[in-house]
């Protein structure tokens, strides 16, 4: 039994386009058994998670990176967009990413690394390249929050990003500034392009930190620790 509420109400016929089976059930607030995509719906419009990187200040640095997977809670190891309305999590109806969340993440992270032009070499965990540190990050929110009512909602990103050093997986550093960005409407699109604007605000400071913490260079006292080795634990996975 799965129990969904809806997000803001919008205006038609914008409505109909967003709330979970809205259209069959001719409610704001829905609730009901079984898969919240039943065969009944219409194809889900695809959105591109696709911020734009561009070029760092800063020294190069001479050292090697590997990026793993983001490790996500369950509500956010989906390609669907997720909201959050009186402290409910949901989806936006018909809607998608082009992959998951960890996936889009790891891959933004690379390119964000490679278009900053001061790093060696930057690579998924699963590449095989000799590194001399591991990116690990893990998403505390990612979602569009529904706190004004009908108007538009506010997106959060944080992602917690930690610095180990390689072999001995020894935390270097750990970084956490989460990224608020407000939709310019209450539509998937406005919301979509408030996505792109947080997450790139996120990926591009925790990229910035990252390639001054090795060494304790300019690592400010909040956003840096010493640690003992850790133990890197993977993302459960739905089944």
């Amino acid at each position: 039994m799965t129990k969904t509420l809806s997000a803001a109400p919008l205006t038609a016929p914008t409505r109909r386009a967003l709330l979970l089976s809205a259209a069959a059930l001719g409610a704001l607030a829905l609730s009901g058994c079984g898969s919240l995509l039943s065969p009944s719906n219409p194809p889900a419009q695809i959105y591109v998670l696709d911020p734009s990187f561009s070029a760092s200040s800063g020294p190069p640095v001479d050292w090697a990176l590997v990026v793993t997977q983001t490790d996500v809670p369950n509500v956010y190891d989906t390609e669907r967009v997720a909201i959050m309305r009186n402290q409910t999590m949901d989806y936006f109806a018909n809607t998608q990413w082009t992959d998951s969340t960890p996936r889009l993440l790891q891959s933004l992270f690379v390119e964000a690394y490679e278009k900053s032009g001061r790093i060696k070499s930057v690579a998924r965990d699963s590449g095989g390249i000799h590194a001399d540190y591991l990116l690990t990050t893990e998403i505390r929110h990612f979602e569009a929050v529904y706190d004004n009512g009908d108007g538009a909602p506010e997106v959060r990103v944080d992602i917690v990003a930690k610095l180990l050093s390689l072999p001995r997986h020894e935390v270097v550093a750990m970084h956490d500034l989460p990224q608020k960005v407000r939709a310019s409407a209450n539509s998937v699109p406005a919301v979509v392009q408030a996505f792109n604007q947080a997450t790139g605000l996120a990926i591009a400071d925790i990229v910035n930190w990252s390639l001054t913490a090795p060494g304790g260079k300019a690592v400010t006292d909040d956003t840096a620790t010493q640690a003992a080795p850790v133990t890197h634990h993977r993302r459960r996975r739905r089944h």
